[in-house]
């Protein structure tokens, strides 16, 4: 059900984790890539990481996957946002 309201709100109302954009090659491992890589950086440098990551989607767009590089893009930016409100939540 939540897929389904997700598909037809265009939106994501679950974690990052649970979805990915463009196949399902990332969900099927047992360690997500990008938890790895935020357990191995500082919150900054993962931060970092995701920033870049979102920008790389939307500055080739209409080079490369066109709407589905977008919502690969969109897909990173939810994530940076989790991370950034976890780091908030931790911070006196």
């Amino acid at each position: 059900m939540l897929d389904y309201l997700e598909k037809k709100l265009d939106v994501n109302l679950g974690s990052a984790n649970d979805t990915q954009v463009g196949g399902d090659h990332y969900r099927k491992k047992s360690v997500q890539p990008w938890d790895a890589m935020q357990s191995w950086m500082t919150p900054e440098q993962f931060s970092g990481y995701l920033l870049g990551g979102t920008f790389k989607y939307l500055a080739r767009y209409r080079e490369k996957g066109g709407v589905v590089d977008l919502e690969k893009g969109r897909h990173t930016l939810d994530k940076l946002i989790e991370v950034e409100k976890e780091i908030g939540a931790k911070k006196p």
